[in-house]
């Protein structure tokens, strides 16, 4: 992003054996330069200043002999502060817990229909949307990496943007452990965890002993009913031997 009339210095670097760049402009070709004495591999091409004209897709080649090199990775240059300023608010508000959904809303009075939001440090594409005005910018569930400064931009063309909003930072403070403690009334220490698992294997055990003390005390009254079992039929042995010989007599 380079604010309307800054200017701007594009590198391209290419092979030690490069003897000339060229610098295309929307796949036209716009500028080339001979490779400089001090430096093997790439040259700078500057663009001076910034206008509407010059905003959009730069891509540069290289030439060995006579051949040319395939394309750079395109990059797109985007000027600012051709529109209003929008005014870009967070809800529920700029301070929030983790795990908490956060919204941002950039409106801008001019009728335009996309919108961008840029972390600042962030080195990747804003997020963009396309819609009336306001635009929401949904995040969530947030986390400590959402921390920082945010601005948003109304455009009509991708190359060509408002004025930035003013900052708004956004903090995300708290412990996210805490707050899942409170949320779900879990213990969460994992202190407390093996001590749950040694509760739980005492109480097996116990059971297991009671299931072997029961079995033992079956045994042992079995063994106790077959001796007085055999003690009797012993003594009816006896009697009937005697009756027996009773009758015999």
């Amino acid at each position: 992003m380079v604010p309307n009339g800054a200017s701007v210095s594009v590198w391209c670097q290419g092979s030690r054996r490069a003897i000339e760049y060229q610098l295309h402009f929307e796949g036209h070709f716009t500028l080339e330069r001979p490779n400089a004495p001090g430096l093997p591999n790439k040259v700078k091409f500057s663009i001076r200043p910034m206008t509407s004209s010059t905003a959009g897709q730069y891509t540069c080649f290289y030439r060995t002999g006579e051949l040319w090199s395939e394309p750079s990775d395109p990059l797109d240059l985007v000027i600012t502060g051709m529109y209003d300023r929008p005014t870009l608010s967070v809800h529920p508000g700029p301070e929030v817990l983790p795990g908490e959904n956060v919204t941002f809303s950039c409106h801008l009075e001019t009728a335009t229909t996309t919108f961008f939001l840029h972390k600042e440090g962030q080195a990747s594409r804003p997020w963009r949307r396309v819609g009336n005005s306001p635009a929401a910018f949904s995040m969530g569930p947030v986390t400590p990496a959402h921390r920082g400064t945010y601005r948003c931009f109304g455009s009509y063309n991708e190359h060509m943007w408002s004025f930035p909003s003013e900052p708004v930072t956004l903090l995300v403070t708290g412990d996210a452990g805490v707050a899942d403690l409170a949320s779900t009334g879990q213990p969460s220490s994992p202190d407390l965890i093996p001590w749950d698992y040694t509760a739980e294997n005492l109480f097996r055990v116990g059971l297991g002993l009671l299931v072997l003390v029961a079995l033992m005390c079956l045994l042992a009254h079995t063994r106790l009913l077959r001796k007085k079992t055999k003690r009797a039929s012993s003594q009816e042995r006896r009697r009937r031997f005697r009756w027996q010989g009773a009758l015999d007599e």
